[in-house]
């Protein structure tokens, strides 16, 4: 009799299914009836989407040590709100058959309506402009884990995914196994971390080129030297100390209102006059992003990202304007918005194309749309009339971004049940339905 070793999970939840899984098989011999085919970026170790209790969990072998460090890094920067993939727990003492040791595993929560920057570069519809916005975003990402004092060591575009913010991208992290947390983050690990990321994003543009998803004449050396441009500049803006003549106090005013607009509040500004009493110097102190994502969450109970945020307040301010609630309080006001202009918008969606899109992606874009058919038909259009062209046009023809299928998939092995891969897709979208419904509640 082989002795077997003890099978322990550290989890974050009471997820008693996690014992129903094959943990006794390596992940790579995984029966296709539990795995959901969603695409997934390049990975030195196994991974595979595992469908359980309703939900889809990313499941990584690893070694313990790897695992039980990437599993706390994860879940400090959920503490601090950081963008990344939810941790759900970490699999040890896992052995086969016969008794050999497996690696361990941890466990992620699928992040939802999000893609892998190969499979944006891989649409048909996709913009030249679509990577200085992805580059963008990463660079948002890497001031925002930099201010938490986070060291990531291993940034590249294959460990972040991304999800669509207004006409914009959010990034987040996937990966964190090099990941490292400092009381107080040197420059120079702070600078290396952008070096080693311009580097691989480089490396894995020049892939997509070698393998004809970008063409011969993608300039992907200018890409990562616009990331390290986006993030200095970013960072200086953040960070950075101003003076000015005692003269131009209103430059405080102006310097949080840019800081804000970047999405970012400010926790304190430390501020000091010169010897001579002439001019004033200012350092903020940044609390964190999500400056919109918090007004929208206090008036509405909306969890959006920021841009999609930025375009609600708009929206709202718009609806106080034209309604006449100037001396409203804003709640009240955001109350009406709901009700007369998010709630029918939502509504409107048919039940088969909710899970296109996150629904404040899609009130950003028929907002978009009703635009541009008010300017081509030179007169104002109704709500109902901007939905239902949405819809045909527009939302119709979009992937389906809550549970895209991988292209090109074998119909053996992992993959091999296509049919039942579909059935899935539709029960899961039926969990996005719930979501949406939250939206009404």
């Amino acid at each position: 009799m082989v002795p077997q070793q003890q099978l322990h999970i550290t989890s974050v939840e009471q997820q008693s299914e996690l014992f129903d899984l094959p943990w006794q098989l390596p992940l790579i011999e995984w029966p296709a009836e539990l795995l959901a085919s969603l695409p997934r970026g390049i990975s030195r170790h196994v991974v595979r989407f595992v469908k359980l209790g309703g939900h889809i969990l990313a499941v990584k072998e690893i070694t313990d040590e790897v695992a039980t460090r990437e599993y706390s890094a994860l879940r400090q920067l959920t503490r601090d709100e950081a963008p990344c993939v939810e941790p759900v727990a970490v699999v040890s003492g896992r052995t086969d058959s016969e008794g050999n040791s497996l690696p361990s595993a941890l466990i992620t929560r699928h992040l939802a309506f999000s893609l892998p920057y190969r499979i944006l570069f891989g649409q048909a519809s996709m913009r030249p402009e679509t990577a200085d916005r992805l580059i963008g975003a990463l660079a948002v990402l890497m001031v925002r884990l930099h201010l938490l004092g986070f060291y990531w060591g291993d940034v590249s575009l294959s460990n972040t995914l991304f999800r669509r913010d207004a006409e914009e991208f959010a990034a987040y992290l996937v990966d964190a196994e090099t990941g490292e947390f400092y009381p107080e983050l040197s420059d120079k690990r702070r600078l290396y971390d952008i070096e080693v990321a311009s580097v691989n994003i480089v490396g894995e543009l020049m892939d997509l080129q070698a393998g004809g998803v970008l063409s011969e004449d993608f300039d992907s050396i200018h890409v990562g030297t616009r990331f390290e441009q986006r993030y200095n500049s970013l960072w200086y803006e953040l960070t950075s100390e101003e003076t000015f003549s005692v003269n131009d106090r209103w430059r405080i005013d102006n310097r949080i209102r840019r800081l804000n607009d970047l999405g970012f509040d400010v926790g304190e500004l430390q501020m000091s006059t010169t010897p001579d009493g002439t001019s004033i110097s200012i350092k903020p102190r940044i609390v964190d992003a999500g400056h919109y994502s918090r007004k929208i969450m206090q008036l509405t109970g909306m969890d959006v990202q920021e841009k999609q945020a930025r375009r609600m307040l708009n929206s709202i301010e718009q609806y106080r304007i034209m309604q006449h609630l100037t001396n409203v309080p804003m709640s009240l006001v955001a109350h009406g918005w709901m009700t007369d202009i998010f709630e029918p918008i939502v509504r409107a969606i048919p039940r088969e194309l909710r899970s296109k899109l996150e629904p404040a992606q899609v009130f950003h874009e028929l907002l978009d749309h009703r635009w541009f058919m008010a300017e081509r038909a030179g007169h104002d259009i109704s709500l109902d009339e901007a939905v239902r062209s949405y819809v045909e046009e527009v939302l119709e023809h979009h992937p389906d971004e809550s549970h895209l299928i991988m292209p090109g998939l074998s119909e053996t092995g992992e993959f091999a049940a296509i049919k039942e891969q579909q059935d899935f897709a539709q029960n899961y979208r039926e969990d996005f339905d719930d979501e949406w419904s939250g939206y009404l509640a």
